[in-house]
């Protein structure tokens, strides 16, 4: 079997925040979030990293990103496009942004021939996370059913001071197998647990701190992409009917429909998530990981040129 790659997806156009946060620094040699995502799987393994990406912003990626993580990996570059849709279907009038983190994942389909993880490019997960899901994915290839993984984390150690963000709830079985995820976009802090909202803000519904969530780190086998190609069709003919503008094709909802045909593991880990939901969240990024870089955990150049 082929070494699992990873994806990043790092299309996103930081609405929440303010630009394009895949390309803010936060280490203090210009390093982004996804440098140090690199620097983990590359430790755990992973030799080739494929960046899904707009193709407005390439040569400001690669300039800022790729070329200096190229001397270290195998990287590729493919484009999620609005127009990337199966034949016979085209992009509804007022369009702008893509069609989210499945067809995202389904950019990379030309170049990706075995499992991969997949990933988001703002989104800190921790080194045990990359361990973790490579080797499940070596030791796990599809077999009677798909075989594929979920790197979840404690919703505690997921979400900011600085407001809401959007999280995947996740039933599992007791052995720790993926029974569902429920999408939840709007989730606050409250003390050391949380809570959620489906109108606006106007009811709130607690939700344990403990409770495990999706944060988009994903372990799959090729088989994945096949199941999403076939499937974009139906949702695209749900989504030009009740919301051609701003629906969603979402990794988690394929995932949802796979279950049973597909095992997915759930692998906690217990380390804490940094990310930039928001421009104000970027100080603490910044200080966790001059702090991580500090204890040693990190060096403070992460790609040396020699």
């Amino acid at each position: 079997m082929s070494r699992p790659v990873l994806v990043i997806m790092a299309a996103g156009m930081g609405s929440r925040y303010g630009g394009l946060k895949q390309l803010d620094p936060v280490g203090s040699h210009d390093q982004v979030i996804l440098d140090y995502s690199m620097y983990d799987a590359r430790r755990a393994g992973f030799e080739t990293v494929v960046f899904v990406i707009k193709e407005e912003i390439e040569e400001e990626f690669k300039a800022r990103v790729g070329r200096r993580v190229e001397r270290h990996m195998d990287v590729k570059y493919v484009f999620q496009r609005k127009d990337d849709l199966p034949d016979g279907y085209s992009v509804p009038e007022g369009r702008v942004k893509p069609w989210g983190t499945a067809q995202a994942a389904l950019a990379a389909r030309h170049v990706v021939d075995g499992p991969f993880a997949v990933i988001n490019s703002d989104d800190y997960y921790g080194r045990s996370a990359y361990q973790k899901i490579y080797d499940y994915l070596c030791a796990h290839p599809d077999g009677d059913v798909y075989e594929y993984a979920m790197v979840g984390y404690r919703l505690k150690n997921t979400v900011t001071e600085n407001g809401s963000v959007a999280r995947g709830v996740c039933s599992m079985d007791p052995d720790w197998t993926l029974c569902g995820v429920h999408e939840r976009t709007c989730i606050e802090k409250d003390g050391d647990n949380g809570r959620y909202s489906e109108d606006g803000g106007q009811t709130w519904t607690p939700i344990a701190g403990d409770t495990v969530v999706s944060m988009n780190m994903w372990g799959f086998q090729r088989s994945f992409l096949d199941e999403a190609e076939a499937r974009f069709p139906a949702f695209l003919d749900q989504a030009l009917v009740e919301d051609p503008l701003k629906a969603e094709y979402f990794l988690p909802s394929v995932v949802n429909q796979l279950l049973g045909k597909a095992r997915v593991r759930v692998l906690v880990s217990e380390d804490k998530w940094y990310g930039v939901t928001y421009r104000e969240d970027k100080p603490t990024v910044t200080a966790a990981i001059a702090a991580m870089t500090e204890a040693g955990l990190y060096p403070e150049e992460l790609w040396p040129e020699n």
